[in-house]
């Protein structure tokens, strides 16, 4: 294999349990990850929605981190335009001297809710926030590595408590222009393959227009795809029903708790025998063990990808984990057993 395998977790939340059922599934699942050898393990930001309960990934970040010793812990991603850079850079800082060389910070543009809930997230409601996410960027790095110009009005405050650790900073998206921006900053970049399957393009001109910096001299990749395993291809498409449903649904502008599986697959058979068939899927490797690791491997290839981090949402928690058991024990993980 020469990419690495991670984990991306959005703490769904299943149908008749809590948020907090979920959160504590997702450290549950970290532990895990980490010791079945996978490499990083982010956690999402989504607002105001019944299906995924991390709001805060800094939060979770920080339990996590503290119930684990090896992985790479971060954010996939912080959704920079609701927050002032300062405040991410000193949130990042305290976890990066907290936990040394583990913190990774993942930053986005998109919303990750819908436009009243980004309207109700602003601190100043007068107008609609302003468009500068590069700018953000900028001085959110700038904060991170002290490199702030002398005469630059907020020059002292790049004083951050976890000096001289700093988390690793990734941009994520799934534009073609999120790509131009990482490709500019000389940034590494993490492509949501599960939210838009035609980004191998997008990668590849992110390679080519790559300038080097004080970030780094070459390009990154990380494709994130949404996969399900289970020990037959049938059990993973069984497994696969619930998130079908909740993102048909979802299509619709109806916000649900993941269903379970019986529930989904009735939704789905009624759906297909309607004119309008069932909805275009979003890209996902669902299968038995090898059939998810040529899938992944063949995604891999179309981003040239330098690592490959895997979404799963099942309506069952030991189902979900033993999703990525398989994943690791079908790459040869170092933690997997057979």
């Amino acid at each position: 294999m020469d990419f690495r395998l991670s984990v991306l977790d959005q703490s769904p939340i299943s149908e008749g349990s809590t948020g907090r059922d979920a959160l504590r599934h997702s450290i549950d699942l970290a532990r895990r990850a980490e010791a079945l050898g996978y490499h990083r393990y982010w956690v999402a930001e989504h607002h105001a929605t019944p299906m995924l309960a991390c709001t805060s990934p800094e939060v979770l970040m920080g339990a996590i981190a503290a119930v684990t010793s090896r992985i790479r812990v971060g954010s996939g991603g912080v959704m920079l335009p609701h927050y002032s850079p300062l405040k991410v850079a000193e949130v990042f800082s305290l976890l990066s001297a907290l936990y040394p060389d583990r913190i990774d910070l993942g930053v986005g543009r998109a919303p990750g809710s819908d436009p009243l809930t980004a309207f109700a997230l602003q601190r100043d409601r007068r107008q609609a926030a302003p468009d500068d996410f590069p700018q953000q960027i900028a001085e959110l790095l700038a904060y991170l590595f002290d490199r702030m110009p002398p005469g630059h009005r907020f020059a002292r405050l790049a004083a951050l408590p976890g000096r001289p650790h700093r988390p690793e900073p990734w941009l994520l998206g799934s534009s073609p222009q999120s790509g131009l921006w990482a490709a500019e900053a000389g940034l590494p970049y993490a492509f949501a393959d599960f939210i838009n399957p035609a980004g191998a393009e997008i990668a590849r001109r992110y390679r080519d227009t790559f300038t080097p910096s004080w970030l780094g001299a070459t390009p990154q990749v990380i494709a994130c795809v949404s996969a399900i395993c289970a020990e037959t291809d049938q059990e993973a498409d069984r497994l696969a029903a619930s998130g079908r449903m909740a993102f048909a649904l979802l299509h619709q502008g109806e916000l649900i708790p993941v269903p379970p599986v019986e529930t989904a697959q009735r939704f789905l058979a009624a759906r297909a025998a309607r004119e309008d068939g069932v909805p275009r899927r979003r890209r996902a490797v669902i299968g038995a063990p090898d059939a998810v690791r040529r899938g992944l491997e063949a995604v891999a290839a179309e981003y040239a990808a330098d690592e490959m981090m895997v979404v799963t949402i099942t309506y069952d928690h030991e189902a979900r984990c033993r999703s990525y058991a398989l994943i690791a024990d079908a790459f040869g993980l170092p933690g997997a057993r057979p």
